[in-house]
């Protein structure tokens, strides 16, 4: 049976610390390795210390390959990288400098380097004014009136194409026989439609939530739930198993 995992990138990342509690968020090469951890727990794919699997670059650990696994997806958006100002302050903040930032784009890269993961990036909407007010501002200001801070704003980001991207390459796979299982890791209610696409065309749907509950009508359209949680306490241990 050949399997496709196909992970909500910005999903799987705000779930990474739960599902990976011996890994770091924090570090590329982790999140990297928690992905074909993932892939692992989902698809026979012995690791094993040999090279080769992260690329030429990459940390000594590898996977043993199975057909079984036609190929990891990973969906999210590249970072914005503009300068923007604070609402109230206006104190500049360029957004390409901010550890989240480069982050992001190190996570991508490593993943562009991983054997077997294809990544499929949308875009981030590019709004005049990017800020929206953090919900407990307003009991701030109930408490002491008034007083804008910058802290009671946050970037209001949305995700563009990256549902659609999913979609069609579920779709194609499914319309192709490319695979016989596809492994959804979300939770989102968005996902439905190719989820009942792929069903009505003979392909097995897999859903991993990662421990998240997920939408009730999104549950109704997979024929089976497998969460991941993996204690992995380090990365070199976890390959080593």
């Amino acid at each position: 049976m050949a399997t496709a995992v196909v992970i909500d990138g910005a999903f799987f990342l705000r779930r990474f610390n739960k599902a990976f509690p011996g890994l770091d968020a924090a570090s590329a090469d982790d999140v990297a390795f928690g992905v074909v951890r993932l892939a692992a727990f989902h698809v026979s794919i012995r690791l094993q210390a040999t090279p080769g699997w992260f690329g030429a670059t990459g940390p000594a650990q590898a996977a043993q390959e199975s057909a079984e696994l036609y190929r990891i997806f990973f969906y999210d958006c590249p970072p914005l990288t503009k300068r923007i100002h604070t609402p109230v302050g206006r104190r500049s903040i360029n957004l390409a400098t901010t550890p989240e930032a480069r982050l992001r784009l190190a996570i991508h890269d490593r993943l562009h380097r991983t054997r077997k993961v294809a990544v499929r990036l949308g875009r981030l909407n590019d709004k005049l004014s990017p800020w929206r007010l953090k919900p407990q501002a307003l009991d701030r200001w109930q408490k002491d009136g008034f007083a804008q801070a910058d802290d009671d704003f946050e970037l209001d980001v949305i995700q563009k194409g990256v549902d659609m991207r999913l979609g069609l390459d579920i779709a194609a796979m499914a319309y192709k026989r490319q695979v016989n299982q596809i492994v959804l890791v979300a939770a989102d209610a968005d996902f439905v439609p190719p989820a009942k696409l792929a069903r009505r065309e003979g392909v097995d749907i897999v859903l991993d939530p990662l421990g998240a509950h997920a939408a009730p009508d999104l549950l109704q359209h997979v024929d089976g739930v497998r969460s991941c949680r993996l204690d992995v306490t380090s990365l070199a241990q976890g390959a080593a198993s």
